[in-house]
């Protein structure tokens, strides 16, 4: 990450096509070391794109990966019936969850209001 993240300061610099040493020089800049294989990998995987186009199709790319519980009950109750049970697991695992945090408390020997 720290490679993208140097590369992006240097594109966004003015430099439109950083070369491994100009990449280099930003991360010895704050005091890292760079590895050269990896900085080679994002050097040769980046080279010659246009660094705009490739953050909006990550973008597109981020907007297709379910994040989150809402989505996956908004799947399923599209699905048709089945999403009538997803709810009704899902407050299962939350009564289950609380039981245990229940349990984590008498295994400290102590309580809070005790």
């Amino acid at each position: 990450m720290r490679y993208v993240a140097a590369y992006l300061l240097a594109a966004l610099g003015g430099n439109e096509n950083p070369e491994s040493k100009d990449i280099k020089k930003i991360l010895e800049s704050v005091g890292i070391e760079a590895d050269d294989t990896r900085l080679e990998k994002v050097v040769s995987e980046l080279k010659g794109k246009n660094v705009e186009e490739v953050i909006a199709t990550g973008y597109g790319k981020l907007a297709s990966v379910p994040a989150g519980g809402a989505v996956a009950v908004a799947s399923s109750a599209a699905s048709g019936a089945g999403g009538a049970a997803a709810p009704a697991a899902a407050e299962e695992k939350k009564e289950e969850k609380k039981e245990e945090s229940e349990e984590s408390d008498d295994d400290m020997g102590f309580g809070l209001f005790d």
